[in-house]
């Protein structure tokens, strides 16, 4: 009988630490969550026993991901596409009801090609990246600012790029877009201050996912998403405003901004090109 009754205590103390556990750490709502660094920082959050809101076009990838992590009845998985401003809106909605708030939203989608500004047809595609790369990540923002606000804590965190501290020819697009991330991080960080909204933003270097494996040219300090995720939750949780990863990537970032024009210019004039999506 003691045995039996010991049998029980443990398995009841096992299920109470499961419930436990599954109760710990904070509610995150992920962008492009179904591959590359949205998935890693899904699965490095879940690891510290996040609840999390996966959000990204394709469905049946999110719901692969879910199932995939610890406590996976936690997390929910919304369908659609950062364009569609109305669903983020939704999906925001929903999982502040599913979590019971929100504590960290992450605007991880984003895309890149290389684009012309002389050639006709790569104009759509340049509308694309910045709709994509800058204006969802203010859709992605905006619903959940008045939760945050009526908690009086949150985090937004804004997915930037190396690429965005100076142009690089071919990719003005991209560049342009991530330098905007990076302007309209620090001008809402600035607005969010007073209703303790902390905005965090992120900038990688070369990180080897699906986006970065189209380039034909050598990425100096690749790194994988997973030691990216790592490093970026660290910074997130430390309530940086701006941080470069990987660190090797940040002095060669802080050398560029400061390198004089004319000598930018008869370096880099000539630097590899990210393939053109019209030429593909």
């Amino acid at each position: 009988m003691a045995d039996v009754l010991a049998s029980v205590s443990a398995k009841a103390s096992a299920t109470a630490l499961t419930k436990l556990s599954a109760a710990a750490g904070p509610r995150v709502f992920i962008t492009g969550a179904s591959s590359g660094i949205g998935a890693a920082l899904a699965a490095r959050y879940a690891a510290q026993g996040a609840t999390l809101g996966l959000f990204a076009r394709r469905e049946p990838v999110l719901r692969e991901l879910a199932a995939s992590l610890p406590f996976p009845e936690k997390h929910s998985i919304h369908a659609g596409d950062v364009c569609d401003h109305a669903a983020l809106a939704a999906a925001a909605r929903a999982f502040i009801a599913h979590a019971g708030g929100i504590d960290i939203v992450i605007a991880s989608a984003g895309i890149s090609h290389g684009t012309l500004t002389e050639v006709p047809e790569d104009l759509p595609v340049f509308e694309t990246i910045i709709a994509t790369n800058v204006t969802a990540t203010v859709a992605t923002f905006a619903p959940f600012i008045e939760a945050m606000r009526e908690q009086g804590h949150g985090t937004l965190v804004g997915i930037a790029s190396v690429a965005g501290v100076r142009g690089l020819p071919g990719g003005g697009a991209y560049s342009a877009s991530k330098a905007a991330v990076v302007t309209y991080c620090e001008a809402l960080r600035l607005e969010m201050r007073r209703h303790g909204i902390r905005v965090v933003t992120i900038a990688p270097g070369y990180i080897d996912t699906p986006m970065t494996r189209q380039n034909k040219y050598h990425m100096p300090f690749l790194m994988t998403p997973e030691r990216f995720a790592a490093s970026a939750v660290r910074a997130i949780a430390g309530g940086v405003r701006y941080r470069v990863i990987p660190w090797q990537m940040g002095v060669v970032a802080r050398l560029l901004r400061w390198l004089p024009d004319a000598l930018y210019d008869l370096a880099f004039a000539r630097a590899p090109r990210k393939a053109r999506k019209s030429a593909s």
